[in-house]
């Protein structure tokens, strides 16, 4: 059988590790000058941690693994939970809610507010198409223990910061949970808040008739639809959006809350590129406060970018009034994104600045020890271990990308030199250590 990387997931050549790495280096520059510390957690978690927080359509995305060893047992025990005698394990969905579980682990060992950043593969059991996989790679940066919209203006701030950085326009979208909760209250559809939002939630996907298709099949009347459909219309500019809101939800004390928390974020945010858009509703349950969904400006690719408050993701596990927000990078869409508008760095490139030739195998410790030499100086180097043909030597080193090319022979060795290649020009010249390594150092 011809093997196959399994559907949804991807190799990584060395080119394109060194791209992801140039935009992790970026994030990680960005994530520590706002203060944000590292943090890695298990890559499973237990199925428990993980069912129930990302909605319906969000645990029929998990990753479930099967147990290990005689699982069959629990078959016939009653106690135990539905499922578990296949499954008690999945593979992480985010990093937001491993990290809610980090800190009720260690509640009393943190400083509040405690702020992390986090970057590791995540896995979800998706329809896969143009920059959407099934594992993929988040970058996330939350702080948990204040409820200041201070720091929904400061994630702003961090995602102006690091798309700047990168040289990506985007737009951040700004909505709040509570005016969705607001929205439903004055429609008449506040106990059905869930249904409403993850219809709402595909709007960019299947549109207002497939929204209003889906809420239907669910039980909404034609009356309610009508009272809804002024959420799934687009809005000017911020000022009006908020405008309108206000004299909708006039009636609705969560929906007002919640346009005063927009109107906060909204004074605070300076020049940051933002847009207030009631139809955004990210689906997920543990939303509470302001959300955000970052897109890119020049290229068709979806969010690149996404978060919001969650005042009661750590309550689930037992720590209450613990408030907490954060913000995810779409670190594969970014990557997708900057290769089709050309802009990443031209000279990205981990592979080794020279190779050094073996010419014979008398003159290889010779040509090693200019190798090692050259890696103490801090150049990445490269030592060919077989005295083979040239053409082969000058054939690897193309393959690999590798720039010059070093040759030590007899000739050289008397003269206490080496001759420099540059594979891209054709020169060549006859160096002495010192000058070699400096002439590689300025490359």
């Amino acid at each position: 059988m011809k093997p196959r990387v399994a559907k949804g997931t991807r190799d990584f050549s060395a080119q394109e590790v060194a791209k992801r790495q140039y935009v992790m280096h970026v994030l990680r520059t960005t994530f520590e000058v706002f203060g944000y510390s590292p943090l890695e957690t298990p890559s499973f978690e237990n199925l428990e941690t993980l069912m129930g927080k990302y909605g319906e359509e969000g645990d029929r995305l998990i990753f479930k693994i099967l147990r290990s060893g005689d699982f069959m047992k629990a078959v016939a025990d009653p106690s135990q939970p539905k499922g578990s005698e296949v499954a008690d394990k999945a593979l992480r969905y985010d990093l937001t809610v491993p990290f809610a579980r980090y800190v009720v682990q260690n509640a009393g060992q943190l400083a509040l507010p405690f702020k992390r950043y986090q970057m590791q593969p995540v896995w979800r059991a998706d329809n896969p198409q143009k920059g959407r996989f099934r594992e993929f790679y988040q970058c996330d940066a939350d702080v948990v223990g204040s409820k200041s919209l201070w720091q929904e203006v400061e994630l702003i701030h961090l995602y102006q910061q690091a798309f700047q950085a990168l040289k990506l326009p985007v737009t951040i979208r700004l909505n709040n949970r509570k005016v969705l909760a607001g929205i439903a209250e004055v429609s008449g559809v506040g106990d059905r808040l869930v249904d409403f939002t993850v219809a709402l939630d595909k709007l960019d996907k299947i549109g207002k008739s497939g929204v209003l298709a889906e809420l239907e099949s669910k039980g909404f009347s034609a009356p309610e639809l009508a009272a809804l459909e002024p959420a799934m219309q687009p809005f000017g500019d911020a000022a009006e959006s908020l405008a309108f809101l206000r004299t909708w939800l006039a009636s609705s004390a969560t929906g007002m809350q919640g346009v005063n928390e927009l109107q906060f974020v909204l004074d605070h945010a300076g020049e940051a590129p933002l847009a207030i858009d009631i139809t955004l509703a990210r689906g997920l349950n543990y939303y509470t406060g302001c959300i955000l969904e970052v897109t890119a400006n020049e290229v068709q690719m979806g969010s690149v970018g996404g978060g919001g408050r969650y005042d009661d993701l750590t309550g689930i596990f037992g720590l209450k009034d613990t408030s907490g927000v954060g913000i995810s990078f779409g670190l594969d869409r970014i990557i997708l994104c900057l290769e089709e508008l050309g802009r990443l760095p031209v000279s990205l490139s981990n592979a080794p600045i020279a190779l050094v030739f073996t010419l014979s195998e008398s003159d290889a410790p010779h040509a090693y020890d200019w190798a090692l030499r050259l890696r103490k100086s801090g150049l990445r180097v490269e030592f060919y271990p077989e005295a083979a043909k040239l053409k082969k030597q000058f054939d690897y080193a193309e393959k690999r990308g590798i720039p010059f090319v070093i040759l030590i022979g007899e000739a050289e060795r008397a003269a206490g030199q080496a001759q420099l290649k540059n594979l891209a020009t054709g020169d060549q010249e006859a160096l002495e250590f010192s000058d070699l390594a400096a002439r590689l150092a300025t490359y």
